[in-house]
Formats: structure tokens, C-alpha cells, sequence
């Protein structure tokens, strides 16, 4: 990291650190919230943002069954967040390790070789912590607002018994990590966090920020937030999946949305080395406007993305009613395809604990959705048959 990078604008200072051939620096943040001019640029912005985020906002309260958005965005946003970590999981993969808790043929399919150390069913552990960490932080909110304690609860679930559980799940770090090839030196990294006695003071007055008043309005404080934690970066492994559940976390306990329907990772995946660059803009030369309308496109362009697709959601359930109630289906076949939104992979051992019927009757109401064009089989053997709802995954993927 080039001390001659920071500007006299940057809104923080540098730290020696360390012995090192060359002179090694770090970077510790000043306390939010910093001097912003909002501009027209920003007020613009501002407002696509809160008009598509009030229009998902309207769509999510009018919905009679919110669960067919809900637990499909969730996974949705597991599988994007983790992306941008390198893991290689799809959505389909994700519904599979669910379903079965283990490797399933043609479903996980083998690392690609530009990752010989990636492993289809670690990957897709991996996204399933995540999956987790965001149900527990929704449930946590009702008893514990954002905190430190809270985000430490957080790491510890997504980091348990997967890459990065040797290092301190729940715990801040107590040694110096850095941003870049970590088989590298430090002297050559991209970025250097807060040594650890600054980092400690950095997220007291993190915490503090995060639960006191403030002029500024929401979206801005979420995206200045965001950068804040990604800047003190305090777990030794899981910041950016941290801090992007972080974000999804306040939209709902501000109540800007209703219910936990927009997640930021599918725009920060599109974008990922913009994403990197303007933060570190931000750091280098105080570049707070050039990273608060990305932010606020992010919010804009998923939140109409969201609305997309969860209008689509509900036509394909209108469809699939339609078409099951023409063929005068028994009443167990739509409360069958309605579980496909919440789950688009069904093995008939599923089907008959959804249904709770015996396994026969199981078997003959996924038949007819096989016959009725709903759900295909992706599996063939003498192992667990495994189906999928694909018009459900296209919408979703």
C-alpha cells in the first residue's frame, strides 16, 4: 500500500506498522459520520433509489404469502454474496445441499479448473452459513439491535465448519490482516486495514454511529456504513459477506422495507472491481460522492430487479393454479408446487413430509407435476430422484 496514494482529502490517517524491509503502512478511518456536500447528483439519486425501494416496499405489503419471496431471495442473495468471495455454488446447487445435506450427481457439479481447490459440497456449506447467518440476523433483530455483539453472532454462524473457521469465528481479529493475494507480503497489499489497538477504537465508534441519530438521510447512512465496516475490516475471514448482510439487515430494522426482500450482491457482483475501486477511492482521496451513487444505483437497480422478479413469481403461481385447477387437481397438488417457490428441489421424501401423506401418494402427486410440466427429474439410478421446478430457477438464477 503507496503512503503517497492518500491524499490530504482522505478521511483518515496512516499508521506505521510492523518490521518490515520497506516502510509498511495501515489505514484507520475517522469516525463516521464525515462533512458530505449533497449535491444534485446525490439528491437524484437519492430519489430513484427511495422511489424503486418504495415501490418493492408497497409490493411486499400487499402480498398475501410473502414467503414466496422471501425464502427464494434469501438463497438468491447467499449465492451472489459468496460469489464475489469465490465460491462457485449456484442456486440450484444451494436447493439441492439443503434438500439432501450432501453431494448430489449432476447437481454439484466439479470445481472448474481455474479453482483445482474448490469443492462443490464445501462451496455450497459455505453458502448455506450464509443462508443461516441471514435468517438468524432477521429473527436476532427482534431482541438485539445492529451491534458489535450482534455482527459477532453473525461471523460466528457463517464461518462455522467451513473456509475460515480457524479463524476466530464470532471474535475480532488480534493480529494485522491485509487486502490482496494473501500469499504475498503485506508490503505489497492493496489495502491495510487498522492495526488492532486502532481497529478496536475504530469499531467502538462504529457502534456508536450505528445506533445514535444522524442528519443524513438512511440510504446515505447505510452506504456509508458499509464502507466503514469494509475499511476497519475486523475478522481475520467473512468481512464482505458480513458487511453486505449488514446492509440487507438495516433496510428492515430502519424500515425501509417490510419485509427482507433487497440485497445489494447481485449489483456489487455486476460490478465487482468498481465496487473495490471506489471504496478505496474513498479511503485514498475522501471520493465519497463517486461511492454514494453507486450505492445508491445499487439500491435503485435491484430494488426494480427485485420487483421483476417477484411479479413474476406470482404469475407462475397464478399460472400453475390455473393449469392444476383445469386438470381438477385434488387440493394436495397446489400446496405442493405453492412449496416449489420456497424450495424449487423436491425429493418424494419431502414432498411426503409436505404433504404428510405415505410415500406413495407422495410419489404419484410429484408425478403428476412431472406430467403437468411444473417439475423434471435432473437425476437418473437407483439413488434419492431428485426434481426441480426450472421455471422457478430461471426467474430466480
Amino acid at each position: 500500500m503507496n503512503p503517497e496514494d492518500f491524499e490530504d482529502s482522505s478521511p483518515g490517517r496512516l499508521v506505521l506498522i510492523g518490521h518490515h524491509e520497506k516502510p509498511c503502512f495501515a489505514f484507520v478511518p475517522n469516525p463516521l459520520p464525515p462533512t458530505l456536500q449533497l449535491d444534485t447528483k446525490i439528491f437524484n439519486g437519492m430519489s430513484e433509489a427511495a422511489l424503486a425501494l418504495g415501490e418493492l416496499a408497497g409490493l411486499g405489503r400487499s402480498m398475501a404469502n410473502p414467503n414466496l419471496l422471501i425464502s427464494p431471495f434469501i438463497r438468491r442473495e447467499a449465492v451472489l454474496s459468496s460469489r464475489i468471495e469465490g465460491t462457485q455454488t449456484n442456486i440450484a446447487n444451494l436447493y439441492a445441499y439443503e434438500s439432501e445435506q450432501l453431494t448430489l450427481p449432476g447437481i454439484l457439479p466439479s470445481p472448474p479448473k481455474s479453482d483445482p481447490k474448490s469443492d462443490p459440497k464445501s462451496d455450497a456449506k459455505e453458502v448455506l452459513n450464509y443462508v443461516r447467518s441471514l435468517e438468524y440476523g432477521l429473527q436476532r433483530l427482534e431482541t438485539l439491535p445492529v451491534c458489535l455483539r450482534f455482527i459477532r453472532e453473525l461471523h460466528e454462524r457463517l464461518v462455522e465448519g467451513v473456509r475460515g473457521e480457524n479463524a476466530t469465528p464470532g471474535e475480532f481479529r488480534r493480529i494485522q490482516n491485509w487486502i490482496g493475494p494473501q500469499t504475498g507480503n503485506m508490503e505489497d497489499a492493496r489495502f491495510i486495514p487498522p492495526p488492532v489497538p486502532e481497529m478496536s477504537g475504530s469499531l467502538r465508534d462504529f457502534e456508536a454511529y450505528l445506533n445514535r441519530e444522524c442528519d443524513y438521510p438512511p440510504l446515505i447512512r447505510i452506504g456509508l456504513i458499509h464502507y466503514q465496516f469494509e475499511t476497519i475490516h475486523p475478522f481475520l475471514d467473512g468481512n464482505g459477506r458480513i458487511g453486505r448482510l449488514i446492509t440487507s439487515l438495516l433496510l428492515l430494522h430502519w424500515k425501509l422495507l417490510p419485509l427482507p426482500l433487497l440485497y445489494l450482491s447481485a449489483f456489487f457482483e455486476r460490478h465487482r472491481q468498481d465496487y473495490y475501486d471506489l471504496m478505496l477511492a474513498v479511503s485514498q482521496r475522501g471520493a465519497w460522492q463517486d461511492w454514494l451513487l453507486f450505492f445508491l444505483r445499487g439500491v435503485t437497480e435491484q430494488s426494480q430487479d427485485a420487483v421483476i422478479r417477484s411479479k413474476k413469481l406470482q404469475d407462475l403461481q397464478l399460472r400453475w393454479r390455473d393449469k392444476l385447477s383445469q386438470a381438477r387437481a385434488s387440493a394436495l397438488l397446489p400446496r405442493l408446487a405453492d412449496s416449489l417457490f420456497e424450495s424449487p428441489i423436491l425429493t418424494i421424501p419431502k414432498a411426503q413430509k409436505i404433504l404428510n401423506v405415505t410415500y406413495r401418494s407422495a410419489q404419484q402427486n410429484v408425478e403428476k407435476l412431472v406430467n403437468a410440466g411444473i417439475l423434471e427429474q435432473v437425476n437418473s439410478g437407483s439413488g434419492t430422484k431428485l426434481f426441480r421446478a426450472p421455471e422457478v430457477l430461471d426467474i430466480l438464477d
